[in-house]
């Protein structure tokens, strides 16, 4: 896509809102199409079961269209859609967002505890006598993914399945730039940890 193109659909978003605004469903309608397949996407991902994901991604839509007056657009209108799904998602599984990861430095690679004064050993996840396929080791990420905490996941997933840019997570989740860069690093350490003690296990089980 060109700059021209950008502009040009960053121009015709502004006038969809505009009205959508003024009462007209059809330009409303318009609007979410271009967002619901990564909506419903990041529910998926978010929720503990399919069942939850779809109310998720209907409530996200009907408080878009109770709200839509309110849309100011110094934002996108994709950041204030994401926006309300995160505070659906927070909502519902309010109590998960409340738990840690370990501190940084228990994710880091140490000499201390192992024999010979050895670094632990870090598997290469590119191993080509890895007995794993490439739908075991998705599934596994999706599990890793799952069993963070949602104050990790949420980041996570909007950077790397969302494809935001870390300003723009930082806008939907109401965090400073650092705050969510360090969550997001955070979670890439923990997944890090988490695949490399499974597929560890995988090959010396093997």
């Amino acid at each position: 896509m060109n700059q021209n193109d950008a502009i040009s659909i960053k121009t015709n978003e502004k006038n969809l809102v505009l009205q959508a605004q003024a009462g007209n469903f059809k330009a409303f309608t318009t609007l979410i199409e271009g967002y619901r397949s990564r909506i419903f996407g990041l529910a998926l991902k978010l929720a503990k079961n399919r069942e939850d994901a779809d109310d998720i991604f209907q409530e996200t839509f009907l408080k878009a269209i109770d709200n839509i007056t309110k849309f100011r657009t110094e934002s996108s209108f994709g950041t204030w859609l994401y926006t309300i799904a995160v505070n659906v998602v927070r909502a519902r599984y309010g109590r998960d967002n409340k738990k840690e990861l370990l501190p940084i430095e228990e994710y880091l690679p140490v000499k201390h505890g192992h024999p010979d004064g050895e670094l632990p050993q870090l598997f290469d996840w590119n191993d080509p006598l890895s007995k794993l396929t490439n739908r075991e080791v998705q599934t596994r990420l999706d599990q890793a993914i799952a069993e963070l905490p949602l104050k990790y996941r949420l980041p996570f997933l909007l950077r790397y399945t969302q494809d935001m840019r870390v300003q723009e997570v930082a806008d939907t989740l109401k965090l400073s730039l650092a705050a969510t860069k360090t969550r997001i690093l955070r979670a890439r350490l923990a997944l890090r940890k988490n695949l490399n003690d499974y597929f560890l296990e995988e090959k010396f089980d093997g």
